[in-house]
């Protein structure tokens, strides 16, 4: 059975950089004999979280795009070093059902030549929601000379995008890890499911 996939692009950029490197990333994955599918935050309804109104606008439609996936992939533009705040809201509204124990690939775009920062904010995120991070990412600086009409110009940085999405649906199913500490210090992602001995988020 084909391994599901989905990419969430922090981006709601008209013509973003992101958008196109988790396309090809989703390529990739269907060439691995997955099935991609990229979850546009352009098209969800998600206002700024309020815990209080965690069923507001589209929340329950992301997180069951999330929560049907066996892998995740997780691509953001830089903004002041670290990811966008669009992507930020979307994982806010996330729990532990859409993530623990879950592979995730992670890809960041930068308009300089910096955009490292912004994927160790993103694994530490992962780390407390559990999930499990591939070791190989991708960064994309200085995105403006990265793509000519759509397309990558340098070929070692268009394979970089194509293997995370080839190891996405390669490690989509391991065996869970125990517990991060992170994780277990979790509180505001909600309530784990009895077997994971979890914790009320509020």
């Amino acid at each position: 059975m084909p391994t599901p996939v989905v990419a969430v692009c922090g981006s709601l950029r008209e013509r973003s950089y992101t958008r196109l490197a988790l396309q090809r990333a989703l390529e990739a994955v269907e060439d691995a004999g997955g099935t991609g599918e990229l979850v546009d935050l352009r098209e969800y309804d998600l206002p700024v979280l309020n815990a209080d109104e965690r069923t507001a606008g589209d929340a329950e439609r992301l997180r069951r795009a999330v929560r049907e996936a066996d892998a995740v992939l997780l691509g953001t533009p830089v903004y002041h070093g670290s990811y966008s705040g669009v992507l930020k809201n979307a994982l806010d509204y996330c729990r532990f059902d859409e993530l623990e124990g879950k592979t995730v690939g992670l890809l960041a775009v930068a308009g300089g030549a910096f955009p490292v920062t912004a994927l160790d904010h993103l694994r530490s995120v992962c780390r407390a929601f559990n999930a499990w991070v591939l070791p190989h990412q991708v960064a994309i600086p200085r995105a403006s000379g990265a793509f000519d009409e759509g397309e990558f110009v340098d070929e070692r940085l268009e394979s970089r995008v194509a293997t995370l999405g080839q190891r996405v649906v390669e490690y989509a199913i391991i065996e869970p890890d125990p517990p991060t500490f992170e994780s277990d210090q979790n509180v505001g992602a909600g309530e784990r499911s009895a077997e994971s001995g979890g914790q009320s988020a509020e």
